[in-house]
């Protein structure tokens, strides 16, 4: 679904309660400016994408990728 930052301005619960379900695309001057989405999503997608670059008996999990990214982050 694709809505103006005008609409999303106006009715801003309604979309935050619809992105729970499917992933909405503000626009602006009709440009696609940020998407409104379910974080849960998102991080099942960043596994998703993951898969297949890991080896299988990798204990891979969300905690152990966020970790990861929180040291390197600290570490610069």
């Amino acid at each position: 679904m694709s809505i103006t930052a005008t609409e999303l301005k106006k009715n801003l619960g309604y979309y935050l309660a619809l992105a729970s379900t499917e992933t909405i695309s503000i626009t602006k001057n009709g440009r696609v400016v940020a998407p409104l989405s379910n974080p849960k999503e998102i991080k099942e997608k960043t596994v998703g994408s993951l898969r297949g670059i890991l080896p299988n008996d990798s204990n891979v999990t969300m905690d152990t990728f966020r970790m990861e990214r929180l040291e390197k982050q600290l570490s610069n």
